[in-house]
């Protein structure tokens, strides 16, 4: 394990106070790492992703468990688009199979799904399932599960401000008002796992004061006691947002 905290500029926050952290209400995970931990074990690639899928499921458990109000997991880039064909063929399949085997369990569970980026550029019969599900757990309250799907942050903040200026004045407040995550509370805590230490087009907006925590574990591996681990080192941390 490699916890690493978000830097801190001189600059203040308004409204943003400091002091020790208390519990994370919002966590975003870049999961990382399925062809990795696939190729170690001289396994397709797409076992990798369905091994992915099944950390994806005890994890989302995990966070209701431990109270948070928002799971936010990047699971396809715009750029993702640039694989091949036959990977993304697996990746759309094992999408069809999550929202259909665990949509009964987010309803029965009071988690409201979320998607955030363009899904509807996904295949039609996807996106009818999205579209199902987002209506079935609408009324969700105990935990949202926010799934970065065909999602870009650089296109999301042009989308964001574009909205904005077609509103009025283009200020924070504005643009924040027009993000994919804007009925989300605030970003407290970003985990990338695989050990690359990078954002990678996630959340850029969201993460200007997030804390930051990096592990080498593949996704795959990845378990709720790492989840467990990544929020206990965040309730260590003091987030000053600029201040001393």
């Amino acid at each position: 394990m490699s916890p690493a905290a978000a830097p801190r500029g001189d600059d203040a926050v308004a409204g943003q106070p400091g002091g020790y952290t208390g519990p994370a209400r919002h966590v975003a995970i870049i999961m990382d790492g399925n062809g990795r931990w696939a190729k170690k074990r001289f396994l397709p690639r797409a076992v990798g992703h369905k091994r992915g899928v099944d950390a994806v499921r005890e994890v989302v458990r995990a966070a209701r468990h431990m109270g948070l109000e928002a799971l936010t997991l990047y699971a396809f880039s715009s750029e993702n688009w640039k694989r091949p064909e036959d990977e993304i063929s697996d990746l759309m399949g094992l999408l069809r199979a999550f929202i259909r085997s665990d949509i009964d369990e987010f309803a029965a569970n009071d988690v409201r799904l979320k998607i955030i980026g363009d899904y509807k550029m996904l295949p039609a019969d996807i996106v009818e399932l999205i579209e199902d599900a987002l209506a079935r757990t609408a009324q969700g309250r105990s935990t949202t599960l926010a799934i970065a799907l065909n999602y870009g942050s650089q296109q999301e903040i042009a989308r964001a401000a574009a909205a904005a200026a077609a509103k009025g004045a283009v200020t924070v407040e504005a643009i924040e008002a027009e993000l994919d995550t804007a009925d989300m509370p605030p970003l407290d805590l970003l985990i990338r796992t695989s050990g690359e230490i990078r954002l990678s087009n996630f959340l850029l907006w969201q993460a200007a004061y997030a804390e930051m925590w990096f592990t080498d574990v593949l996704w795959p591996d990845f378990t709720p006691g790492h989840l467990r681990e990544a929020l206990d080192h965040y309730a260590t941390r003091e987030r000053r947002y600029g201040g001393r």
